[in-house]
């Protein structure tokens, strides 16, 4: 299905993306299948393979980037790279469904300057820098030190997103 559509909805960490494509991939009228993304990252509490994510090495995903085998990726942390795999975009429309993506404004926008004319893009603006915070230490999965490079990060995208 090359006609599938792709819908992208980005926002920074905390900000209810998640939320909104879960609530999305319930409606099965809707024909959407969630794209797994790639990431170099540590597992976090119960995430597994293949269902939260496609978990590499950075070695593993270095490999991937060197063979083209991704739609778009982004080193976004140091040393924690996410990526969309072609085959996962691929195995989707092969299903004869729409591809729905929960990523980072940078590779939503990679996706839409792609496919123009099947992407839809969604910016997801959450309340404020402080519930983003407020939000990301409620979660106890990450450092302060982390939380407040995913802040940094989110303050980026707010000034490079397209609202």
């Amino acid at each position: 299905m090359k006609d599938g559509k792709l819908i992208v909805f980005s926002a920074p960490s905390g900000s209810g993306k998640t939320t909104i494509v879960r609530h999305l991939l319930k409606q099965e009228k809707l024909n959407l299948e969630f794209s797994i993304s790639a990431t170099s990252r540590e597992k976090r509490g119960d995430e597994l393979n293949a269902k939260d994510y496609y978990f590499l090495t950075a070695k593993e995903f270095k490999s991937k980037i060197k063979n083209d085998e991704f739609l778009e990726w982004e080193e976004v942390y140091r040393d924690n790279f996410y990526g969309t795999l072609k085959t996962e975009v691929e195995r989707i429309w092969a299903l004869g469904k729409h591809v729905i993506f929960d990523i980072d404004v940078s590779g939503g926008l990679r996706i839409k300057r792609k496919f123009p004319e099947q992407t839809l893009a969604i910016f997801v603006k959450p309340p404020s820098i402080d519930e983003l915070k407020i939000r990301l230490k409620k979660r106890k999965t990450e450092s302060d030190d982390k939380i407040n490079m995913r802040i940094a990060k989110a303050s980026a995208e707010l000034a490079t997103a397209p609202l």
